[in-house]
């Protein structure tokens, strides 16, 4: 699925249209109400980690402060650059004494709890067009995106030799004349977005404190960097990536890796989604040091297993041997470790 900087550039493709009144909607998603959306101004868009929300208010209540008329095109969006910028920020955060206080604190003194979304399964048509906003909440498949004033069109033959394009989840015609369009995605109603910046590793309030402190609970290592309470955004293309990177092998334990190399991972963690980012917003493709290798950049064999907590989702990794030596735990056989 999507990871944070493909949902984050996401929203900055919805960001012009925020102002704008829906004018039409189409679409295959069979969630209720979603009609209601015809008449209704796009008030808000904001990205959180791996979800992206919309905000949506009366059309006729006045767009900016004051109770004045609802204003023509957004004169100064948000620069792409600009935006990706701001994760890079997160980098300065080790110099303003943050990851001084992990030394001193537990990953369960340091822990924020998440704010979570309530959702509603039928909002009310006339609560939705009165002073109160209704938030969707877009959850995006393996191959999900979004498009604007263009529709996606099939590259090649299906299984049955059809050549048949995508078809969209969700299409919003706004009054201006552009559109926008939502692929393989979950779609629900809620009250507000659970947005936890300290969490987001693209957001300029990302807390290295807390996230280095829940590296260093006894808990293999790639377990931890897919827990979205600490790494919101952080998806398995990045947490292959940033493991080879830092040279840590993805079933070591974090109690047992020295603070200099958690740390290293962390910069390298803000710094691989950030440049990613980057790489979205110019047009450009990113290249893998390790995901789906055979080979690492050294030359190394490169292995593969899959790994997850016992109650929960197992995903693939890939790893060097030589370049990632595992930590075992003491008194374990090395050879013998093996997805939990």
């Amino acid at each position: 699925m999507p990871e944070g900087p493909s949902v984050k550039r996401f929203q900055l493709l919805t960001a012009p249209f925020v102002g704008q009144v829906v004018a039409k909607v189409g679409g295959s998603s069979r969630q209720r109400n979603l009609k209601d959306l015809k008449a209704m101004r796009l008030q808000d868009s904001q990205a959180s980690g791996k979800n992206l929300f919309l905000a949506f208010g009366a059309a006729l209540e006045a767009w900016t402060m004051g109770g004045s008329p609802s204003p023509g095109p957004v004169e100064e969006e948000p620069t792409l650059q600009g935006e990706a910028d701001r994760g890079a920020c997160s980098l300065t955060l080790a110099q303003e004494g943050q990851e001084d206080e992990v030394s001193q604190l537990s990953p369960k003194e340091y822990s924020v709890p998440r704010k979570q979304e309530t959702e509603c399964s039928l909002p009310d048509a006339a609560d939705a067009a009165g002073d109160t906003w209704k938030w969707l909440r877009f959850h995006f498949g393996l191959f999900g995106s979004i498009r604007a004033n263009e529709f996606s069109r099939a590259n090649k033959a299906n299984k049955r030799g059809d050549w048949k394009d995508p078809v969209p989840r969700l299409v919003l015609h706004f009054d201006r004349g552009g559109f926008l369009v939502f692929y393989n995605c979950r779609i629900h109603w809620c009250t507000s977005p659970a947005v936890e910046p300290a969490s987001d590793i693209l957001s300029p309030k990302f807390h290295r404190g807390q996230a280095l402190a829940a590296l260093r609970q006894p808990t293999s290592i790639c377990y931890t960097l897919l827990d979205q309470r600490y790494f919101s955004g952080l998806g398995n293309i990045i947490k292959n990536e940033i493991l080879y990177l830092a040279r840590i092998h993805p079933l070591s334990q974090g109690s047992l890796l020295a603070l200099s190399d958690l740390e290293s991972l962390l910069d390298h963690a803000v710094q691989f989604s950030t440049d990613w980012l980057h790489k979205k917003l110019a047009g450009k493709g990113l290249h893998y040091q390790i995901y789906l290798k055979e080979k690492c950049p050294l030359g190394h064999e490169v292995m593969q297993g899959t790994f997850g907590p016992r109650d929960g989702f197992k995903r693939l990794s890939w790893w060097c041997p030589q370049c990632q030596p595992l930590v075992p735990p003491e008194g374990n056989d090395p050879n013998r470790l093996h997805a939990e």
